[in-house]
């Protein structure tokens, strides 16, 4: 029997076969995964419940939003343990963390369990948030190695995709649980875990074949993500305009659904144009056209294959210890004591440390200075969408703007890294002096920010550090995160909050009961903390500059070489196996 177009349904299976075995499978998975990984950048909306429910005070509430960023971002546990196993195993622990952590927040701000301690609280918004950081290292990690030419787009468009899942995950929300906030709580415990179960054996690492039009698929994917973004943009809008039914969210949620599920059509499309050169291949038995090589290739490949193992067992033989200080040339594979104690690796994650802390201190701020700066109650969800949206924007800028004129310009990645902290200073001053309607231009600036300073980051560690020990080294960059955040939002920003409102309560002669909500009201509850995160970025934007300088003479030079070279031997290796009638391995990667 044969379906439309000729292709009997044997090929439908093996068609079917491969697009769900491919490389572009994997990344479309990913998209999915990040698209609910993001639940901690939506703190700002479900903080007041918690606040609320329990009696905390901002500085009680500002100790949770640390505990939940060291959550998210000390991933090292799931970095080390994805270099011993395949990625469903880190995958599969995340899943599990995140539902238990935020079910068990749910149940204490549902009062469905009695005397629930701080520290308890800490704890499960810690294991929720880790979570992030499992999904992460299974799923993202696994797409730059599968992809390494394109490292920048894929870091881009994946951390795009967190970014944007925010406000997802706000859509979905409305349509299955109408208004109840404790709700929210509950649907981004399940959500992430289910998603990330029903893609376990899908992400896996693959042998890389280059293809030449990879950046254009890249595109391609961007061009739906632009859509899916400008859409939430449209509908947040429409929602704080008129007042919207649990019917209407719903439709609404579908074709967020629908957006999602957009790219898949894309990945149809370039496994179909894969599969039909394996068949090509698998045809012809006598010529398969490939490029010419001395016939003594084979023999060398061999020898080189010896040589590298022989290579290989040589540096197991070192001890780690003893060349921790004297590290390969930037760009080639260092061990992980090597990049940790380098001086590169230090001022990346003292930049990190002064940017993303002061950019997520505001984040996770918003609805407490939006309250305190007197805007309206509905305006404080706007926030925090618009931050969701112009997080993802950060991102794809970031990705795919470094990637662009680091190919055509050599323009180098850690100068795009400081020009992003200056640019956030903006944001900080608009929150620091109560500019009139600031705060939604300053939610637009600091969104972006803070998104375009992570896709930098990451590749910045790939490039300097090579890729081998990147699942580590991807997580130990993002444990800059929550010591800034400690700094700048539990021990600056929090306790200047508390210290103003209770200077208030004591003007108005009110003495604070225990266990009752800290409330400050105007410009001066966070303006010396902002002009604190101001100065403290600066300082970040100057000590950045000295990567700049290092690396420049690197970032000059061909820095994706050796992929190239390592792809061109893949592509040659599938050809000589078609040639000698095993056929293309073009299914597995």
């Amino acid at each position: 029997m044969v379906v439309a177009g000729g292709v009997g349904w044997a090929d439908m299976r093996s068609l079917s076969v491969q697009v769900i075995t491919g490389r572009w499978f994997v990344l479309f998975a990913s998209f999915l995964i990040m698209a609910a990984a993001g639940a901690t950048y939506m703190f700002g909306l479900y903080s007041g419940t918690i606040k609320n429910a329990l009696g905390y005070d901002q500085t009680t509430l500002n100790l949770l939003s640390f505990f939940k960023d060291l959550g998210a971002n000390v991933g090292v546990l799931s970095g080390l343990i994805n270099e011993v196993t395949p990625p469903w195993v880190v995958l599969s622990i995340g899943a599990i963390l995140n539902f238990f952590g935020y079910f068990m927040i749910w149940l204490a701000v549902s009062k469905k369990i009695a005397n629930t301690k701080v520290w308890h609280m800490c704890l499960y918004i810690c294991i929720g948030a880790n979570s992030q950081a499992f999904a992460n290292t299974g799923s993202l990690v696994t797409c730059v190695k599968n992809f390494p030419e394109s490292r920048g787009v894929v870091l881009g468009i994946l951390k795009g995709y967190v970014g944007l899942s925010g406000a997802i995950i706000t859509q979905l929300y409305h349509a299955f649980y109408g208004t109840d906030p404790k709700a929210l709580i509950l649907l981004i415990g399940w959500l992430p875990a289910a998603i990330s179960f029903a893609f376990l054996r899908t992400i896996r690492i693959m042998k890389v074949i280059r293809q030449e039009n990879e950046l254009k698929v890249f595109w391609n994917f961007l061009y739906i993500s632009l859509g899916l973004a400008g859409f939430l943009m449209v509908i947040i809008i429409v929602e704080k305009e008129l007042n919207f039914s649990q019917g209407e969210y719903g439709g609404s949620a579908a074709v967020v659904l629908l957006m999602l599920f957009l790219p898949l059509a894309v990945v149809i499309q370039e496994e179909f144009k894969l599969w039909k050169i394996k068949q090509q291949s698998l045809r012809e038995s006598v010529q398969v056209k490939i490029v010419p090589h001395n016939s003594n290739t084979p023999p060398s490949s061999s020898s080189n294959s010896i040589t590298e193992q022989t290579s290989s067992e040589k540096e197991v033989s070192v001890s780690c210890f003893s060349n921790m200080f004297n590290p390969p040339e930037r760009g080639e594979d260092y061990t992980i004591l090597q990049a940790l104690f380098s001086i590169d690796m230090f001022i990346l994650f003292f930049a990190t440390i002064c940017g993303v802390g002061g950019t997520l201190t505001a984040i996770d701020n918003l609805g407490q200075i939006g309250i305190s700066q007197g805007y309206p109650q509905k305006s404080l969800s706007t926030f925090v969408s618009l931050v969701s949206i112009w997080n993802y924007l950060g991102r794809v800028t970031a990705g795919f703007g470094s990637e662009i004129v680091l190919h055509k310009y050599k323009f180098p990645r850690p100068l795009i890294l400081t020009l992003i902290l200056l640019l956030s200073c903006v944001g900080h001053l608009l929150i620091a002096f109560n500019v009139k309607n600031g705060l939604y231009f300053a939610s637009i600036v600091i969104g972006f920010s803070f998104g375009a300073q992570w896709p930098i980051l990451f590749a910045v560690i790939s490039e300097i550090f090579g890729l081998k020990y990147y699942s580590t080294l991807y997580n130990f960059g993002s444990v800059a995160s929550p010591i800034g955040l400690y700094i700048l939002n539990v021990r600056v920003a929090g306790h200047l909050y508390d210290k103003e409102a209770e200077r208030q309560m004591t003007a108005l002669g009110k003495k604070r009961i225990h266990g009752e909500e800290l409330n400050c009201i105007g410009v001066e509850c966070y303006k010396l903390s902002f002009i604190i995160i101001t100065a403290v970025t600066l300082i970040g934007s100057l000590v950045s500059v000295i990567l700049v300088i290092r690396s420049r003479k690197f970032y000059k030079g061909d820095i994706y070489k050796k992929f190239r070279e390592e792809a061109a031997k893949a592509a040659e290796t599938e050809m000589a196996q078609a040639r000698n009638g095993t056929g293309p391995s073009l299914a597995k990667g």
